[in-house]
């Protein structure tokens, strides 16, 4: 290891622990950021270590954007604002893995999937949390009725629009990190990472397991609210956000990257 790595490790160790002082993570989700952020970096340099950065600081910044006027949703959500380990990998799992394959075998795929594997992170987390802002009620996917914010599978073009805005901000950034990609294959990471958040909706209308609470009725993700165990209302039990999330990063990743790759462009 040069010492300009070593130096990297280090500042990237130390961001881990701005995340948990910060409380945008638990001890537990900075130690997880740490193995991801390094494993980023080992495949693809600091560059690709900055694009995570972009997705981790951006995500922060809309998850404690008007934090107060979210409040009420925290009683519909597994979980908060302050990522856990299984959070962080939901969302970097695949970037990490990416990351460590790209150095064992450099192949390009590894790198187009990637890139489209933070492009739909952030394309979810920004429609989530700007989504949720809307002064109006989202629609659900499969009805197209009014649900309340929160609701899984539910959408507003708030919500649509920001995450599509978080897929191409992704994309371009990528475009001036990595000078030897092409624009046409740019624009398609920002397709694919969008399509990735269109897959967690889907995702999230259909298999995501959902409870209801026996004292005060609510939906939520939750096993237990009122300090009671929630009843399961529909979905798989082990499909919690999660997994949808992951599920759906890797979908968009891996069809993407293998697109991309095929294509000559």
């Amino acid at each position: 290891m040069n010492p300009f790595d070593a130096v990297m490790i280090i500042v990237i160790l130390l961001m881990a622990g701005a995340g948990y002082i910060a409380k945008a993570l638990t001890v537990s989700g900075a130690c997880m950021s740490f193995l991801v952020g390094a494993s980023v970096y080992i495949g693809f340099s600091l560059q690709g270590f900055l694009i995570l950065l972009l997705f981790f600081s951006t995500s922060t910044l809309c998850s404690k954007y008007k934090k107060e006027k979210k409040r009420a949703l925290e009683e519909k959500l597994e979980k908060h604002d302050r990522r856990d380990y299984i959070q962080v990998l939901a969302n970097g799992g695949v970037a990490a893995a990416c990351g460590l394959l790209y150095a064992a075998t450099a192949f390009p795929v590894y790198m187009w999937m990637f890139m489209i594997s933070i492009s739909a992170a952030n394309a979810d987390t920004w429609a989530s949390e700007i989504g949720s802002l809307s002064k109006k009620p989202p629609f659900y996917l499969w009805t197209l009725k009014r649900v309340e914010a929160g609701t899984s599978g539910a959408v507003s073009l708030l919500g649509t629009a920001a995450g599509a805005a978080g897929a191409f901000l992704i994309a371009a950034a990528c475009y001036f990190a990595f000078p030897s990609v092409s624009l046409s294959s740019i624009l398609l990471v920002g397709c694919f990472g969008f399509i990735g958040n269109v897959i967690d909706t889907l995702l999230g209308a259909s298999v995501q397991v959902r409870f209801r609470c026996q004292s005060c009725g609510i939906e939520t993700e939750r096993k237990d609210h009122c300090r009671k165990p929630t009843i399961k209302e529909k979905g798989i039990t082990f499909f919690n956000n999660d997994v949808v999330n992951l599920a759906a990063i890797l979908l968009a990743a891996f069809t993407g990257g293998i697109l991309i790759l095929l294509l000559p462009i």
